[in-house]
């Protein structure tokens, strides 16, 4: 399998298009793997040279002390790019993948070109509705954890616990640390995710350079549920990456009126 050594830990990692010059970074959600992640995606994301790992204690990378804490992802993030990407790449993170992405380009913004966080929330206090996701673990999915990863069956139900206990308390960001991100940002969401819409549209109006897609009919599950219009909207987005002139700025006239040198 494809393990690199990633400062002292084995991480399992892939890439795809390696003749793009154009990198990009796939950040799979919380209790999930690449392979899951990147089949969604992928299809949106041709122009791009494509980089993806499982973090600590997901997929087919091994636990360790601290792994699922939010800081320690995004140290691991940051470790990945500055080590394997070598540059500044776009971001594309689902759940915990998108928060991740939120978390890189606050804390490095010299690693981040632009940011899609999907079905993302930045802080725990958002009317999130943990019930959504049941701490279920049956014996085929300790079976399919220790096949994949060769560790003991019954780590599965630490790490399940454990995600659950972190979502109750992180992340932790504000209004004021969203403010700081530059990079192009497209937010999006299902309209029926776990959290408050109202969180969703927090998170578009504190980045200043953002976009925002609300999913019609669709849940956390939206990359499954809307394949194609996801497809659709992430190519409008790639395709273009300059801040969005349009016709009645409202909420962009400031930055419009700057970029144009008029007054509208």
């Amino acid at each position: 399998m494809p393990y690199i050594e990633l400062r002292g830990h084995k991480v399992w990692s892939r890439q795809w298009r390696r003749w793009r010059s154009e990198p990009i970074l796939l950040l799979h959600g919380g209790l999930s793997s690449t392979e899951s992640f990147s089949r969604k995606v992928l299809p949106s994301l041709k122009k791009f040279r494509a980089f993806a790992y499982d973090r600590t204690a997901h997929g087919r990378t091994p636990m360790r002390k601290g792994f699922y804490h939010f800081q320690f992802q995004t140290d691991e993030a940051i470790s990945y790019i500055e080590d394997v990407i070598k540059g500044p790449t776009h971001i594309i993170g689902h759940s915990d993948g998108g928060i991740i992405s939120l978390m890189v380009a606050i804390q490095r913004p010299d690693l981040v070109r632009s940011i899609v966080p999907i079905g993302a929330n930045y802080h725990f206090n958002c009317g999130l509705n943990l019930d959504t996701f049941p701490v279920v673990v049956s014996e085929e999915d300790k079976d399919a954890f220790h096949e994949r990863t060769g560790q003991p069956r019954d780590l599965w139900v630490e790490i399940v616990t454990k995600a659950h206990e972190v979502w109750k308390s992180e992340p932790q960001l504000h209004s004021r640390d969203l403010k700081k991100i530059a990079a192009p940002t497209l937010v999006v969401a299902g309209d029926d995710e776990p959290f408050a819409n109202e969180h969703t549209v927090s998170l578009y109006e504190s980045i200043s350079n953002s976009r925002l897609a609300i999913v019609p009919g669709t849940s956390h599950s939206v990359l499954s549920e809307k394949p194609e219009l996801i497809k659709a909207i992430l190519k409008d987005f790639y395709r273009d990456l300059s801040y969005p002139l349009t016709r009645n700025p409202n909420r962009r006239r400031e930055e419009t009126e700057r970029i144009l040198g008029v007054n509208l």
